[in-house]
């Protein structure tokens, strides 16, 4: 089965045939960089990272592109009010955008273009739709001419009528239409601003994602992704504009991430619950984070509580924990070989069940069930008497690549033991025997202070992240 992908363009789900095989070109629009991203900001680079991984799981070669807005109403804005230049407040934030979703376990895009590294192709791109007739110059400004796109409205599914009336758009004597949207702004006094035919300014936001993902990607791309929030007007603009310039399809497939609630509402300043990766990632694992927004199909909304997080993280913990009792019992098992053939079919039968969720519209919430049903089904393993090596690595090796896909490995970089807290472990266990049990609960509490958790079972003592 090929992979199926809902295109927001049909409102179908469509076989995923890329225009070169084997090869994916894909664009997902960053974020504006004046602040922490929050939660919200952090669903698509979760989601859409998770996509790159099973494309490339499935042998895709990848090409992502992923930009940053690094100039605009409310960079300029956050910059004099915090009496920053525009250029040292947005490299603060991008450095902190990584940090917080490479947390969150998400690969860096293969290339990460920022808006003012592109303002002469920007500049280009909107002196042809000007020759075109789709642009015009109004006082300074430079507009995109809406009417003249026959097809504007077709990633909405609305005609541009329907649009104007619904749409929050204030009247402009400087603007033919009233939907009609800026593609270059007139510098105001004392704002940043580049050298243009229509004088100082600089871009408008729907332009800059045209114009980077036609240089990175070319005229037509395969996955054009992002929040629900940018399919109207952001990625309505984005199709005019480059469909104007070229005379190309644009993007073939289009995925738009739904919307995060907080305790059934909606989140937003205004109502005090707007929650910063940065701040949640210190009072939250950040891959029970990743593992809860996964738990949803992407195209859902999420619901995000403390009870609901709480959970996510009991189900992250069951994986782990049967993953560590096959490392566990791999130290002391067999090679015996006689009944592994149907230990690894059934192994296999699981991982089928997981492609086949993602390969429906890449449904990490049924790809979870499967990876259950395969921690269910190494618990029943391990009550066997007589494991074997062979068996016990499959088992071993399948978690390791599915849970690679969703971005879950099993010990991140930097989580490892170092021989420190290797040689207390081993001591606590020594002063166990010699029954020496204050020393024992002195380096649990050493450990403890690290963030490492220990758990005496029957199989021998465990650790984990606290």
């Amino acid at each position: 089965m090929s992979i199926q992908i809902y295109n927001t363009l049909t409102r179908k789900k469509e076989p995923f045939i890329p225009m070169e095989e084997g090869k994916v070109k894909m664009y997902v629009c960053g974020p504006t960089v004046y602040n922490y991203i929050h939660i919200g900001n952090a669903r698509p680079v979760i989601v859409f990272d998770t996509v790159r991984r099973y494309l490339e799981y499935r042998g895709y070669d990848v090409t992502y592109v992923s930009n940053f807005t690094d100039v605009d109403d409310k960079i300029i804005r956050t910059a004099n009010e915090l009496g920053e230049e525009v250029g040292e407040l947005t490299s603060r934030f991008i450095n902190a955008y990584f940090e917080d979703v490479g947390a969150l376990g998400c690969e860096k895009a293969d290339i990460h273009p920022r808006v003012t590294e592109h303002i002469e192709d920007i500049i280009a791109f909107i002196e042809v739709l000007i020759d075109k007739g789709f642009a015009y110059e109004s006082h300074g400004d430079v507009y995109y001419r809406t009417r003249k796109f026959d097809d504007y409205g077709k990633l909405s599914h609305q005609s541009i009528d329907e649009l104007k009336v619904g749409a929050r758009i204030e009247e402009s004597a400087i603007k033919e239409n009233a939907l009609d949207f800026a593609l270059w702004k007139s510098a105001k006094v004392g704002e940043i601003s580049w050298e243009s035919p229509w004088g100082p300014g600089r871009p408008g936001w729907h332009i800059e994602c045209s114009v980077m993902a036609r240089e990175h990607l070319g005229d037509t791309i395969d996955i054009h992704a992002g929040g629900q929030d940018l399919a109207f007007p952001h990625h309505e603009n984005e199709i005019a504009q480059s469909e104007a310039m070229t005379g190309k399809e644009f993007a073939r497939y289009w995925m738009h991430n739904g919307y995060i609630n907080i305790d059934n509402e909606k989140m937003s300043k205004s109502l005090g619950n707007f929650i910063l990766v940065n701040d949640i990632r210190k009072q939250i694992d950040p891959q029970v984070l990743r593992f809860f927004m996964l738990s949803v199909h992407y195209r859902h909304p999420v619901n995000f509580s403390q009870d609901l997080v709480e959970s996510a993280k009991n189900a992250l913990e069951r994986i782990r924990t049967a993953y560590g009792n096959l490392k566990y019992r791999l130290e002391t098992s067999a090679d015996l070989g006689d009944q592994q053939g149907i230990w690894i079919h059934k192994v296999d039968e699981l991982v089928r069940a997981f492609e086949t969720a993602m390969d429906d519209d890449f449904n990490t919430a049924n790809a979870m069930a499967a990876i259950f049903d395969l921690v269910k089904l190494a618990n029943v393993y391990l009550l066997e008497e007589n494991t074997q090596v062979q068996v016990l690595s499959y088992f071993i090796e399948t978690f390791d690549r599915l849970m690679g896909v969703l971005g879950l490995p099993f010990q991140s970089e930097g989580e490892l033991l170092d021989e420190e807290i290797e040689a207390l472990i081993e001591e606590r266990l020594t002063a166990r025997r010699e029954r020496n049990f204050a020393r024992a609960d002195e380096i649990r509490e050493e450990l403890k202070e690290q963030g490492i958790l220990l758990e005496d079972t029957a199989q021998g003592t465990r650790w984990k992240r606290g």
